[in-house]
């Protein structure tokens, strides 16, 4: 399944017990339609992700970053503190595309003209258009 939207803050490793490092983040999706009465109605779905392969990925997923991501999708349920039922959604990640437009890392400055490794996606680049 692949799924296209902005990140919506920037993504965090979190170390689990056995060493393994995990990168966490969130995507909105935005979407409209218009109702029986002819008006446009907003709907955005928001995803927690996770990401496996690589934490050095953290670095990219940045807030307003536009992605498309493959993987698959899962919800959970659960009562809150407040004894209130909650749900979401989850993206189990597998392979990450950038289309770009997330916030500068203030730490790391790369020029945009020098074309970088990709260590994200695991697919093969078959395309030599410039554009």
């Amino acid at each position: 399944m692949n799924i296209i939207g902005r990140v919506t803050k920037n993504a965090q490793i979190n170390t689990l017990t056995n060493s393994k490092k995990v990168v966490n983040f969130s995507i909105a999706i935005n979407d409209n339609y218009k109702n029986k009465q002819g008006e446009r109605v907003e709907l955005t779905t928001y995803y927690n992700c996770s990401y496996w392969i690589s934490p050095n990925v953290a670095k990219i997923l940045t807030k307003g970053t536009l992605v498309e991501l493959t993987g698959r999708a899962s919800s959970n349920a659960w009562i809150g503190k407040d004894g209130e039922i909650k749900s979401g959604l989850n993206f189990h990640t597998s392979n990450i595309k950038l289309y770009g437009g997330g916030e500068k890392s203030k730490t790391e400055r790369r020029p945009t003209a020098k074309p970088q490794k990709n260590e994200v996606a695991n697919e093969d680049n078959e395309d030599d258009l410039p554009f």
